[in-house]
């Protein structure tokens, strides 16, 4: 095939019975899929967010989720058109596979593999930070609680798309009622002076507490703000997952964008309440800025101690909402790329029965899981949770990063290079939209390469692509499948793949 010598890539043929084995079951709608892109977000405004205070102080997170929230609407609303026009679950990889070719497809897919392999670690080791709180449990402990949720939640994914959906929507609803349950706990006791701008800059440069509050809005000026960033992220990382639920939808064309849509305008909401009035409170930003547990510092401040245990186990809902749907696009992801060769095929194979990627999301969750005992274990207890809830957590912003500008740069390609496809949805902010998101992402990771605490998450994900691109060099490339997103590309790319 031409486009394979000219890519230096091989089509493998395959029957009828590869896909029989490798088919998924339509179910979504579109409160379905607002509730998968919600429900993998909203634990970021349960923990993580709140260690870019310390970047910024409170002023500078505030500019940071602005700036980063302009970074979202340009990507979410370029992937709103290209989703519905290329409706198949490789989603960023299809994307830059229509406008790149088979290596730009598998760059990017590596890119969000990163992203989906390493946040449910993440957000899992929070839910094991809220646990001990909850029962007691000694810093030992927290590897047993790792283990457990990755065995729960990989089940339900497992067990049909139909409950994975309704698990996604009760807890979805069940965390932004947490959300808004401390909102207006906390408004009538807000002091946002006194307790939000409660930081300061000591002698040697790093924060300190102000007893009174009523400190400077940008202790460490507009280069805090920046710094920030990767952090500002949390509040939004992987909305983006939607379009990988593409052929597990009813209607992809109709119901996607609006899901995307609805998805952002309550992620926007919810974040900018909860930065506002989770600082508000006693402890203030100062005491947030390196708390793995903000959401239940705020309910303490409120209702005191005594209450703890039961707020923890409300506040915990928020995090399973997110563990829960990002394995489901963990396993998505794999399966997308497996399917089409760029991956082990076997990793493709869907349940008999139930037609869930299965062996995908087992083995993405083991790689996770491996990667926090690795750590736990080489550094110790302390030392461990700390690599994992922040470098790690600096890994999976690295890998969205780059998805993202390379999920910009496709929507930009397709637009100049692609007016003929099918557009059941145009962005209204076109390609200004899509600059806007690889500037602001560049930046980003810029912002990470120079802080010499998280440069060690980049180098992580450094060896992640270079292991991956080897094996795709050497083996990969000759095996590749013509999946939809295969297929697709190839009768209905740009006016260079026409010719084949």
């Amino acid at each position: 095939m031409a486009e394979g010598s000219k890519s230096g890539v091989t089509y493998t043929t395959v029957d009828v019975s590869y896909f029989e084995q490798r088919a998924l079951k339509r179910h979504a709608r579109v409160w379905s899929l607002w509730a998968l892109g919600v429900g993998a977000v909203i634990s970021g405004h349960f923990s993580g967010w709140n260690l870019g205070i310390a970047s910024g102080g409170w002023g500078g997170m505030f500019i940071a989720a602005v700036i980063i929230a302009i970074m979202y609407l340009g990507l979410t609303f370029s992937i709103a058109e290209m989703s519905p026009a290329l409706p198949h679950t490789g989603a960023a990889y299809s994307f830059a596979r229509t406008t790149m070719g088979p290596w730009g497809g598998f760059v990017t897919g590596l890119c969000e593999n990163v992203e989906y392999v390493i946040t449910p670690a993440v957000v899992v080791s929070f839910i094991g930070s809220y646990m001990g709180s909850i029962f007691g449990t000694p810093p030992a402990f927290q590897p047993v609680y790792w283990i457990f949720g990755y065995i729960i939640f990989v089940g339900l994914n497992i067990a049909g798309v139909e409950l994975s959906f309704r698990v996604t929507l009760v807890v979805t609803l069940a965390a932004l009622a947490c959300l808004v349950a401390f909102w207006v706990s906390a408004l009538p006791v807000a002091n946002f002076s006194r307790w939000a701008l409660n930081i300061g800059v000591g002698p040697d440069g790093t924060a300190v507490e102000l007893p009174n509050g009523g400190g400077p809005f940008l202790p460490f000026g507009i280069g805090g703000a920046l710094a920030a960033l990767p952090f500002a992220v949390w509040l939004f990382l992987a909305i983006e997952q939607l379009p990988l639920a593409a052929e597990e939808a009813v209607d992809p064309k109709t119901d996607m964008p609006k899901g995307i849509m609805a998805g952002m305008a309550t992620l926007i909401v919810s974040a900018f309440m909860i930065l506002w009035l989770n600082s508000s409170v006693a402890n203030g930003s100062f005491g947030l800025s390196t708390s793995l547990e903000p959401l239940l510092d705020g309910f303490k401040a409120i209702y005191g101690d005594g209450l703890a245990r039961l707020l923890a186990l409300v506040a915990v809902i928020g995090l399973i909402a997110s563990f829960h749907t990002i394995i489901y696009a963990q396993g998505r992801q794999i399966y997308s790329l497996s399917r089409a060769g760029y991956f082990p095929r076997g990793l493709s194979v869907t349940h008999g029965g139930r037609k869930t990627p299965h062996v995908a999301m087992v083995a993405g969750a083991l790689i996770g899981l491996v990667i926090m005992l690795g750590i736990w274990f080489a550094l110790g207890a302390e030392a461990g949770a700390a690599a994992i809830g922040g470098t790690l957590l600096n890994m999976a912003v690295f890998g969205a990063m780059l998805s993202y500008v390379m999920q910009a740069i496709s929507f930009i390609l397709m637009r100049k290079n692609m007016p003929h496809i099918e557009r059941p949805y145009k962005s209204p902010f076109g390609i200004p939209g899509a600059v806007a998101t690889i500037v602001i992402a560049i930046v980003t990771i810029w912002f990470q390469l120079s802080d010499p605490i998280y440069r060690n998450g980049v180098i992580g994900v450094a060896i992640w692509f270079a292991a991956g691109i080897a094996y795709f060099g050497i083996w990969g490339r000759h095996k590749l499948v013509l999946s939809p997103e295969e297929e697709f590309a190839l009768s209905k790319g740009t006016a260079e793949y026409k010719s084949y």
